[in-house]
């Protein structure tokens, strides 16, 4: 078996619900979150993962642990597989944004690659320092399975990275519901995205990550 990559969005936060960007800052799961956590983590297990690397943010490591309770990995913290930071944005919901920054969020909604919140992070500057994140754990080992718990902007620009995906069309690609997944296997052909938002409980797509275009908004 050549190496796998899931990644594994985090379980639900207040700040989701209410559809504000949460980038960097660190808002902990809330109690359906911690049940989504503790729900998706015996599936996963079952799928007999090898490694586990996380976000050093709260949400992800909360998330992450629940794995660990089940399969007794250690967890790798890398904060390079945080959210993207939000700049200005965080904190504010998209009804609050397009009021004071309208033509820098809808270019960024659909697909730009300007700093999210004007002084924040790019896209293509997030996918990179992710994708660099999970190479360096898989350095030197091959036939592993690694479970990388984060965020969904980035795990949105981890897919469009190993597909090879142009960065315009990385927002093509659906949101991840909480604390559900999507799987890329290494084939001959290169990364392939064998699984995307896959879970057993159907949730919606909460907050920024989701990239939901409505015009002139984004979710």
């Amino acid at each position: 078996m050549a190496n796998q990559i899931i990644l594994w969005r985090h379980g639900q936060t207040d700040w989701n619900v209410a559809n504000k960007f949460q980038g960097h800052t660190d808002i902990p799961l809330n109690e359906v979150g911690k049940f989504q956590a503790a729900h998706a983590a015996p599936l996963i297990a079952a799928i007999n993962p090898t490694m586990i690397i996380a976000s050093d943010l709260d949400r992800a490591q909360k998330t992450a642990h629940e794995l660990v309770k089940l399969t007794g990995l250690e967890v790798l913290t890398d904060e390079r597989l945080r959210e993207t930071n939000c700049g200005n944005w965080e904190g504010l919901t998209g009804e609050e944004i397009r009021k004071v920054d309208l033509d820098n969020l809808r270019q960024w909604s659909l697909g730009g690659d300007n700093p999210a919140g004007g002084i924040g992070e790019r896209r293509s500057e997030v996918g990179a320092r992710a994708v660099a994140a999970i190479t360096d754990a898989l350095v030197g080992k091959d036939n592993q399975r690694i479970v990388v718990a984060t965020h969904g902007g980035t795990a949105r620009t981890i897919i469009g990275s190993y597909l090879e995906l142009p960065i315009p069309f990385w927002s093509r690609i659906g949101g991840l519901s909480n604390a559900q997944w999507s799987i890329l296997d290494h084939s001959p052909k290169g990364w392939l995205l064998v699984e995307h938002n896959a879970g057993s409980i159907p949730e919606p797509v909460y907050g920024e990550e989701s990239g939901a275009v409505i015009p002139d908004s984004v979710r």
